[in-house]
C-alpha cells in the first residue's frame, strides 16, 4: 500500500509540474490588489530610483492619435513603455499612464470631443516580448486617473473603434492570449460607456481580433480581422483556418464572414494575420500575411553556378567528389564554415564516410531555418469595392522584403483619406503605393527605423504623415522625402544590462531590435547632444542587442552581440570586432542558441568566457577557441521553428573556479564542480518546464545558490524564487509574499549576504532576510517589467534595466547596511558624508541660469509612522536649522538645503562675530564647520555629525 501511495503522489506530482496553466484573470486582479497595499506599507517607499534613459533609441510604437483640429497633440501608445502625450508635435512628452497598474499597451483610441482616452492594454503584435494586459483602461480627465472597465482575461488587445456620435459605445477586438486557449477573445462592444460588454464575434478559443476598422462616413459599417494563431516557446503557428474577414453594417452588433470562398480572399489554412483600412462605404483595403507556400516558378534556380545548401541535400557522394575545389571552397567560405573545413579535406572526410553531402545543408540549419527560410508567398494587398462582397489582389508581383518570414509582427495598412487609390503598408520598411498596391515605394530614410507598426495620415494635407516604429516616432511633411526623429521618452526595451568599473562609471545594454548601447551613468536626458552634436550614450553594435560582459582589466574590450548567439569581442579602442560564435563539427547537429544566448566572462581570469548553446562553451582566450565542457543541458530539441532546449543562464561561484551553474528555457539547472568534467542535474524537484531566467550563485557562501523560473509562455504568471544551501541538491521556495508576475532577473548583494533584490514582468522587490519577507521598491519607477538587475559594488547603485522604460538607478548604501537589529530600533540614522563648501552656491553662471544649490540627504529608519524633528546643530550646539517631517513606517530621507533659517541665523550671529553673505538666491548657506543633526521620534532621539569642508 506504501507503494501505491507513494507512486500515485509521485504522478500527481509529476502531473502538476508537467501540465502548465495559464493564470486566471482573478488571481492577477488579486496579485495587483496586494502590490498596491504593498506600495502604501512598503519599508522602502522612500528610497528614489532615478532614470537614467536612455531616449535616444525609444522603443517600439504600436499605436497613435491625433487630434483632428490640432495636429501638434498627439498620444503615443509604446508595447511596454506606456502612454506618452505631446502638444507641441512631438518637441516633448509626458507619460500619462505610470499611475496605473500596467505599461503594456496594445491599442489606443481618444474620443477628442468629449475628453476620453481608451486603453487596450497587452501588446497586440505577438513577438516574444508581447507582455499580456490587464483588460481595457478609461479615462475622463487626460489620464491623470484610469479605471478599467473589464475584460481583465483579453491579455491582448488588437483594436478599438468608438462612435464619433456616442461617446458610450465602442467596439473592442479582443486578440487574447499569446500563449495559451481562452474565451476572452473576439469582438466585444459596450454601449453605455464599458460598464458592460457583449461578445458579437466569437470564432473558436484560438482565433482573436486583431483588427477592426470602420467606415469614416458610417459607424455601422465595420470589418473585422480574424487572426488563428499558436505560439509556444519552441514554435509559432501564425495562420489558421479561422482567421478571416467580417462584417458588420449595425455596429458591431452582429457580423458576417466576408471572406468566402467564392469572395476572391484566399481561405484555409494558411491565413495569416491580416490588417484593415476603410476608405468609404463601399472601398476597403486588407493586407495579408499570407502563409500559403509559393508556387515554384519551374526554374532551375540561379542563373550562376553557385553551390547552395539545397544542392546538398539530394547530391550523391559521387557527385560531390567530382566538384570543382575551387566551387566549393566558395561555397564553404562564404557560408562561414570553420577553417578546417576546406574542399580538400571535407571530399577526405565524404570518402572516408566520417560526413555525407547532406551534411554540408545541416550544417547551415538550425531551429530558426524554417523560420526564416520557408518561401511562403507573405505580404499581399487586396481591395473590395463593393463593400467587402469581393476581394481583388491588387499586387501583381510578391511583395519581398516586407514581411519577411514574421509578417505576425506586422500587417498594417493605411489608405489617404484624400485618395483612394493611395496606401502605405508598415513592415520592414515602410512603403507606399499610387495605384492601390501594385506598385510600391519605399519611404524610409537614414533616421527612420525599420520595423514598422503605427501610421497616421493627415486627413487634411496628404503627405503628413507620423509614424510609429520600433525605434520610436517620425514626422513628415512630404511623404517621407525627409523625416523628423521625435525620441524624448526614455522607453528603451532592455534585454540586459551591465556595468564596468569606470570613474565615473559606464552602463551597458542590449535592447530590443536597437541594439548594444553604452553610456555612463551620470549622463543626463536633455538636448545638449544636438547642439554638440554628440549623444551620451553610444551604439555600439546593432541587431537585437544581447548580454553583455566588460573585461574588468580593460573596459575597451567589451562581448556583446545580437540574437541567436550571434556575439563578438569589440574592442572600442580600435573601433574593431571579432566574431565569436562556437561552431559545431561538421556531421554534428548544430548547436542550438536562445535568442538571449548568454555569455559570462570569468571572474577568475578574464580571459576565460563561457557562452551557452545547448551545451557549454568555454573559450580559454578571449573567444578566439572553443571546446564545450559539457554535454546537451536541456531536454533537447523540440519539433519546431524557434530554437528552443537552450540554455538561458550561466553562473560561476566566486569562491572557486569551475563551480558552474546553468540554466535552460525548458526547466533544467546543473552543477559543476569540476569546471565542467561532469555534470549533475539538481532541478528534479522544482516546477518543470519552465524557462530559467535566472541562476546565480552566491557571493557570501560556496554552498548557495538562487533559482529563479518563469512561466510567461505558457501564460503562467506565478512568480518562482528558490534558494538553495547545498549546491541545488534541495530547494526552498522564496517567493512568498511576491504579487504574481513572472520573475526575469535576481541579484544578492555583494555586502549584505541577506539583501536580495528581484525583478519581474511587474516590477521590482526587495528583501532583507534572504527572501523570507519582500518590500515593493519602485518609487519613481511605474509598473514596468523588470529585465535585467546588475549592482556596481563600488559606487552602491543598483541598476535597474526595463523593457519599457529605459535604465534606473538607485543608491542602495543604506539598504546594504540594513540588518536585524536596525529593523528593531524604534529610531535609527544613518551616518552621512562630507560635503565640500562652494563660494558658488546659490548663485548661477549668469543672471539667466538657475543658481547652484547644494542639498544633504540624512536617511533615518522608524519602526512606525509618525511626526519627527529635525534640528541642525554646529558643534558647539547652536541651533541652526530645524523642521518636522512626517515620517513613514521604514526608511525616511530628509533632504536639508544646508541653509540656516532666518532663526538659525539669528541665533548663530549672537555668537559668532563672522560675516555671513547671502547668496544671490536669498538663502544663506552655512560656512565650514562640523555640524549635528538631531532627529527625534517614536519617543527615541539620535544624533549623526556631519562636516562642510
Amino acid at each position: 500500500m506504501r507503494h501505491f501511495l507513494f507512486l500515485f503522489s509521485f504522478l500527481i506530482m509529476q502531473l502538476s509540474f508537467s501540465q502548465q496553466s495559464a493564470t486566471s484573470a482573478a488571481e492577477v486582479e488579486k496579485a495587483l490588489s496586494q502590490k498596491a497595499e504593498m506600495a502604501k506599507n512598503s519599508i522602502v517607499k522612500n528610497i528614489p530610483l532615478k532614470n537614467i534613459g536612455p531616449s535616444v533609441m525609444s522603443g517600439r510604437v504600436v499605436d497613435l492619435e491625433v487630434n483632428p483640429d490640432n495636429t501638434t497633440e498627439f498620444y503615443v501608445a509604446y508595447a511596454s513603455g506606456g502612454l506618452w502625450h505631446t502638444s507641441s508635435n512631438g518637441i516633448s512628452f509626458e507619460p500619462i499612464l505610470d499611475n496605473s497598474q500596467t505599461q503594456n499597451i496594445g491599442e489606443i483610441a481618444v474620443d477628442w470631443k468629449n475628453k476620453i482616452i481608451w486603453v487596450g492594454t497587452g501588446e497586440n503584435n505577438s513577438s516574444r516580448s508581447s507582455y499580456a494586459g490587464i483588460g481595457i483602461l478609461k479615462s475622463t480627465d487626460k489620464g491623470k486617473t484610469w479605471e478599467n472597465m473589464g475584460l481583465k482575461d483579453s491579455h491582448h488587445i488588437g483594436r478599438i473603434i468608438l462612435n464619433p456620435n456616442n461617446p458610450d459605445e465602442v467596439v473592442v477586438g479582443v486578440t487574447g492570449h499569446l500563449y495559451s486557449k481562452n474565451q476572452e477573445r473576439g469582438i466585444y462592444k459596450t454601449t453605455d460607456g464599458g460598464k458592460s460588454w457583449k461578445k458579437t464575434l466569437f470564432i473558436n478559443d484560438e482565433t482573436g481580433i486583431i483588427d477592426v476598422a470602420c467606415s469614416p462616413n458610417n459607424f455601422n459599417i465595420q470589418y473585422a480581422a480574424a487572426w488563428q494563431k499558436d505560439r509556444k516557446a519552441w514554435n509559432f503557428t501564425g495562420n489558421g483556418s479561422g482567421s478571416g474577414i467580417y462584417k458588420s453594417v449595425d455596429g458591431g452588433s452582429t457580423w458576417t464572414l466576408s471572406t468566402t470562398t467564392e469572395s476572391g480572399f484566399p481561405t484555409g489554412n494558411g491565413l495569416g494575420r491580416i490588417g484593415l483600412a476603410v476608405f468609404d462605404d463601399v472601398t476597403v483595403y486588407a493586407v495579408h500575411d499570407n502563409q500559403f507556400r509559393r508556387e515554384s516558378d519551374g526554374k532551375k534556380k540561379k542563373s550562376s553556378d553557385e553551390l547552395t545548401k539545397d544542392d546538398f541535400k539530394t547530391m550523391s557522394t559521387e557527385t560531390l567528389l567530382a566538384l570543382n575545389n575551387k566551387k566549393l571552397n566558395t561555397y564553404l567560405k562564404t557560408n562561414g564554415f570553420q577553417e578546417k573545413y576546406r574542399a580538400e579535406n571535407v571530399k577526405n572526410m565524404v570518402k572516408d564516410g566520417a560526413v555525407k553531402p547532406a551534411d554540408l545543408a545541416k550544417y547551415l540549419e538550425n531551429a530558426n531555418s524554417a523560420l526564416f527560410d520557408t518561401p511562403v508567398i507573405g505580404a499581399e494587398v487586396y481591395r473590395s469595392d463593393d463593400a467587402g462582397k469581393t476581394w481583388r489582389k491588387m499586387n501583381q508581383d510578391y511583395i519581398d522584403d516586407l514581411f519577411y518570414s514574421y509578417g505576425y509582427y506586422f500587417a498594417q495598412v493605411r489608405v489617404d483619406p484624400s485618395d483612394k487609390d493611395k496606401i502605405y503598408l508598415a513592415g520592414v520598411p515602410l512603403i507606399m503605393s499610387n495605384d492601390g498596391g501594385n506598385t510600391l515605394t519605399a519611404i524610409g530614410k537614414e533616421n527612420v527605423h525599420a520595423d514598422h507598426h503605427a501610421l497616421w495620415i493627415n486627413p487634411k494635407r496628404s503627405g503628413h504623415l507620423i509614424n510609429g516604429n520600433d525605434g520610436g516616432v517620425n514626422i513628415t511633411y512630404d511623404d517621407g522625402g525627409t523625416w523628423m526623429k521625435n525620441n524624448s521618452p526614455t522607453v528603451g526595451q532592455f534585454y540586459a544590462i551591465n556595468v564596468d568599473n569606470e570613474k565615473p562609471y559606464n552602463v551597458y545594454g542590449g535592447l530590443q531590435d536597437n541594439g548594444v548601447w553604452k553610456g555612463a551613468h551620470t549622463s543626463e536626458e536633455n538636448n545638449r547632444w544636438q547642439q554638440s552634436g554628440k549623444n551620451p550614450w553610444e551604439m555600439i553594435m546593432g541587431g537585437d542587442g544581447m548580454q553583455v560582459q566588460i573585461d574588468n582589466r580593460n573596459s575597451n574590450v567589451v562581448y556583446t552581440g545580437f540574437q541567436f548567439g550571434n556575439y563578438y569581442r569589440l574592442d572600442l579602442g580600435k573601433n574593431k570586432q571579432t566574431r565569436i560564435q562556437p561552431k559545431h563539427e561538421l556531421g554534428e547537429a548544430p548547436y542550438r542558441f536562445n535568442w538571449q544566448t548568454p555569455i559570462l566572462l570569468s571572474s577568475h581570469n578574464q580571459d576565460i568566457l563561457y557562452l551557452g548553446g545547448n551545451k557549454l562553451h568555454r573559450s580559454l582566450n578571449q573567444g578566439n577557441d572553443w571546446e564545450a565542457i559539457s554535454d546537451d543541458l536541456t531536454q533537447g530539441s523540440k519539433e519546431g521553428n524557434v530554437a528552443y532546449g537552450t540554455l538561458t543562464t550561466i553562473s560561476e561561484s566566486p569562491f572557486k573556479f569551475g563551480l558552474l551553474y546553468t540554466g535552460s528555457d525548458d526547466g533544467l539547472i546543473h552543477v559543476s564542480k569540476n569546471a565542467g568534467g561532469s555534470w549533475e542535474n539538481v532541478s528534479a524537484s522544482l516546477p518543470k518546464n519552465l524557462w530559467v531566467s535566472e541562476v546565480a550563485a552566491s557571493k557570501h557562501k560556496k554552498e548557495r545558490v538562487y533559482a529563479t523560473l518563469n512561466g510567461y509562455r505558457f501564460d503562467d504568471f506565478t512568480s518562482y524564487v528558490f534558494m538553495s544551501n547545498d549546491f541545488g541538491k534541495t530547494w526552498k521556495s522564496i517567493s512568498k509574499g511576491i504579487p504574481t508576475s513572472p520573475v526575469n532577473a535576481l541579484v544578492e548583494d555583494p555586502e549584505n549576504e541577506n539583501l536580495l533584490f528581484v525583478g519581474t514582468d511587474n516590477g521590482l522587490y526587495v528583501s532583507f532576510n534572504q527572501g523570507a519577507s519582500w518590500e515593493l521598491f519602485q518609487n519613481g519607477m511605474p509598473n514596468v517589467a523588470v529585465h535585467d538587475l546588475v549592482i556596481q559594488p563600488e559606487a552602491k547603485h543598483l541598476l535597474v534595466g526595463t523593457h519599457g522604460r529605459s535604465i534606473y538607478k538607485a543608491d542602495i548604501s543604506k539598504l546594504q547596511q540594513m540588518n536585524t537589529s536596525i529593523l528593531n530600533d524604534d529610531l535609527y540614522v544613518f551616518e552621512v558624508d562630507a560635503i565640500k563648501h562652494s563660494k558658488r552656491w546659490g548663485s548661477s553662471w549668469s543672471s539667466w541660469g538657475k543658481p547652484q544649490t547644494p542639498g544633504l540627504d540624512v536617511t533615518f529608519y522608524c519602526s512606525k509612522p509618525g511626526t519627527c524633528t529635525a534640528v541642525v546643530k554646529t558643534a558647539d550646539g547652536i541651533e541652526v536649522s530645524a523642521t518636522e517631517i512626517d515620517a513613514a513606517k521604514g526608511l525616511n530621507i530628509l533632504s536639508y538645503d544646508v541653509a540656516f533659517t532666518k532663526e538659525g541665523k539669528r541665533n548663530f550671529l549672537k555668537k559668532n562675530k563672522m560675516k555671513l553673505t547671502e547668496a544671490k538666491n536669498g538663502k544663506t548657506y552655512l560656512p565650514t564647520g562640523n555640524y549635528i543633526v538631531e532627529i527625534s521620534g517614536n519617543g527615541e532621539k539620535e544624533t549623526i555629525e556631519f562636516e562642510i569642508k
